[in-house]
């Protein structure tokens, strides 16, 4: 039997979570500022620093209401200075503050969340439905089926340039809860709702070749600030021309999609329904600059 995996007979109320520039939020904001037939509706903000990020600024500017709670400040008040979930203190600290953060939102209602940009992992993904654009091409996997281009920040885009990948694809997911280890790909293999088109790797100037021997070069253990070298900055380039091309395109339209009930599940497999249209099995759903979508089977 298939099942809406957001069946409502009215408009969603729907937070937004965001950590820093918050302009995958502003773009879902303008969207639905632009969509007066989208059936859901933004009625709160969330962030993890208040002190950072455009939370405040885009709070103010669309007349909503922001709770704030400062992880960083949050994980200092219970002795710790790292907000890792790589100890079992850490990942103890990080249920508190979710916890914190779950008392904070509650009395409004929320439906589903949208993780534009928010930064900590948190097992909320376990409260309702939260969507989240990940930059990289999910559809990708290796011989054990298993998504190759998983991982926080950079990391996917690096591992698809490392690949020899010629495009890159943002992705929005429904966010999976985290395992108790801490482990931050559990929350990239849940349904995969839809992609972008592809958007063109930029090397600038750097062969394939030299950028894999960087790779190679790097110590095991990232550094503090990040590795600095000539992968990293090809990596922030088109991760933000994938931000542009691909996150703000897609995520708003994933949201609204999501929100009139097209998604659905059978329990494993994911449906998707084009207007006035019935379910159909889909591996996921292509988001095209023209506005329209296509199931990919």
């Amino acid at each position: 039997m298939i099942r809406e995996f957001l069946p409502l007979n009215r408009s969603a109320r729907v937070a937004v979570f965001l950590s820093g520039s918050g302009t995958n939020a502003e773009k879902l904001l303008e969207f639905r500022a632009a969509c007066p037939a989208c059936r859901f509706d933004i009625v709160l903000l969330v962030t993890d620093r208040p002190q950072e990020s455009r939370a405040a600024e885009l709070a103010e500017r669309f007349k909503l209401p922001l709770a704030a709670l400062d992880i960083r400040e949050f994980y200092r008040r219970h002795g710790l200075e790292s907000t890792s979930l790589a100890t079992e203190r850490g990942r103890e600290v990080r249920e508190r503050w979710t916890g914190e953060l779950r008392r904070r939102i509650a009395g409004y209602a929320i439906d589903f969340a949208v993780l534009a940009g928010f930064v900590p992992l948190t097992n909320l993904t376990g409260d309702f439905p939260c969507l989240n654009v990940h930059p990289g091409d999910l559809t990708v996997v290796g011989g054990d089926g298993r998504r190759l281009l998983v991982g926080l920040h950079a990391i996917p885009v690096e591992k698809a340039i490392l690949a020899g990948a010629a495009s890159l694809r943002s992705s929005v997911i429904l966010a999976l809860p985290y395992r108790e280890d801490g482990h931050a790909a559990d929350m990239d293999n849940g349904p995969l709702l839809g992609i972008s088109a592809p958007v063109p790797v930029e090397l600038g100037g750097y062969s394939l070749d030299a950028l894999r021997v960087m790779a190679a070069s790097r110590p095991a253990r990232r550094p503090k600030g990040g590795f600095r070298d000539g992968l990293s900055e090809v990596a922030a380039r088109n991760l933000q021309h994938l931000k542009e091309a691909g996150d703000w395109t897609i995520l708003p339209r994933v949201t609204a999609d999501f929100a009139a009930g097209r998604f659905g599940t059978d329990g494993t497999q994911l449906f998707f329904r084009q207007p006035q249209g019935s379910f159909r099995p889909v591996r996921t759903v292509e988001y095209r600059p023209d506005g329209t979508a296509a199931p990919v089977l």
